[in-house]
């Protein structure tokens, strides 16, 4: 089973950027989604951004992070970076990496329909 690890985290001040990295042990065929959510205190796990390889490949991001947000994949490495721009106070949260096989489109948004996670890091957006 692949196995994930998250890195990268940490206390920033409004308005600055952070990157995240997933590194992935072993390697994965076929379809597959490296996923990123994010869950803050008494809050629901939410779906932040994905990178789907499907053939082609696509990504995917929720609403509150489009355009502060990219993802990336860097298959030489078997990593997958969330680089994080314009961090809000709203985006304080444990942040986790997940992994997906053959994912729909439909399941790419909704954390249920992955297989491995990693043990998350906590980015701290504070003034």
């Amino acid at each position: 089973q692949v196995q994930l690890v998250e890195s990268g985290g940490g206390l920033v001040q409004p308005g600055d950027s952070l990157r995240l990295t997933c590194a992935a042990s072993g390697r994965t065929s076929g379809s597959y989604t490296m996923g990123w959510f994010r869950q803050a205190p008494g809050k629901e796990r939410e779906f932040v951004a994905a990178w789907r390889r499907h053939g082609g490949t696509t990504t995917y991001y929720a609403e509150s992070v489009k355009g502060r947000f990219t993802i990336s994949r860097d298959d030489a490495k078997n990593t997958v970076d969330l680089q994080m721009n314009s961090l809000r106070p709203e985006d304080t949260a444990v942040y986790r990496c997940g992994l997906g096989l053959r994912l729909i489109t439909s399941s790419v948004r909704n954390g249920d329909a992955y297989a491995s996670w990693g043990q998350g890091t906590q980015v701290t957006v504070s003034s």
